[in-house]
């Protein structure tokens, strides 16, 4: 079996704080190669409580609509990353299309 020496004791060190990082803030780790570091994480979307978002926008006369519209277009999605360090030893973080 073939192994990689590519990989440093540091970047593997950074690799795994930023996974714990991720992890601390709410994401899953769904899939992790130990060979190749990489882990693609999910955090699933949030639920907005539509009631009190309503009552909030009529008491400020609407200007709170201006947070409801942005909360629920960014708390209502699944989201999908991946991280992983790369062949020279970069640590990196990218989006994942998710269904």
């Amino acid at each position: 079996m073939e192994t990689y020496q590519f990989i440093e004791e540091k970047n593997l060190d950074r690799f795994h704080k930023m996974l714990s990082a991720k992890t601390r803030n709410g994401f899953v780790i769904i899939e992790h190669n130990t060979k190749l570091p990489y882990a693609v994480l999910s955090k699933a979307k949030k639920k907005i409580n539509h009631p009190l978002h309503l009552f909030i926008t009529c008491i400020t006369f609407g200007l709170w609509s201006i947070v409801w519209i942005y909360l629920g277009i960014t708390l209502s999605r699944k989201k999908d990353i991946l991280v992983a360090l790369d062949e020279d030893g970069n640590l990196f973080e990218d989006k994942c299309l998710s269904k």
